[in-house]
């Protein structure tokens, strides 16, 4: 009985106070874990609006490019309707081309749609789901840089998400 009687101070191990700041600092690295697993999870959620916004947007650069390269489009007509263009002013609708083939015109059709796979996630079934672009917005802005031979093309998209441009030269 006398061994058992020893002394606490040749004892050894974690304290309650060692212990309860451990566990915070677990806490933290969990914390920050599952913080970091929630942003992936807000930006895969909107990758598929992001890509669509990039798709839209090279779409409408190609589509001048390829009016102006078959001579459809003088570079006079490349422009804004602000300055004696085709292309609307401001943010429009994301619609489909019109007869000219051309978006953001004044002959645009009514606001394209997009496709996605229905309840058996096979795309091209009876099931697919076809969704509107109505939280989309396009801008198109041309506008002379320097001198005549250089004109920056822009288009930009906007949805609820977050606000896209692309542009070139």
């Amino acid at each position: 009985m006398a061994a058992l009687k020893g002394s606490r101070g040749s004892q050894s191990g974690f304290t309650i106070i060692e212990t309860m700041i451990a566990t915070i600092i677990l806490g933290g690295g969990l914390l920050a874990v599952a913080l970091a697993f929630a942003q992936g999870m807000i930006y895969m959620s909107s990758s598929h609006y992001h890509q669509i916004a990039k798709e839209k947007a090279s779409e409408a650069i190609e589509s001048v490019y390829t009016a102006r390269d078959n001579r459809v489009l003088t570079w006079a007509q490349i422009r804004n309707t602000s300055n004696a263009g085709i292309f609307l002013d401001g943010a429009r609708p994301l619609n489909v081309p019109g007869r000219d083939g051309l978006v953001n015109t004044a002959d645009d059709g009514g606001v394209e749609s997009t496709t996605l796979p229905g309840p058996d996630n096979i795309t091209g079934t009876a099931d697919d789901v076809v969704v509107p672009l109505n939280d989309f917005t396009r801008e198109i802005e041309i506008r002379d840089i320097l001198v005549t031979t250089y004109a920056r093309f822009g288009s930009s998209f906007a949805t609820r998400s977050g606000i896209w441009s692309v542009s070139t030269r």
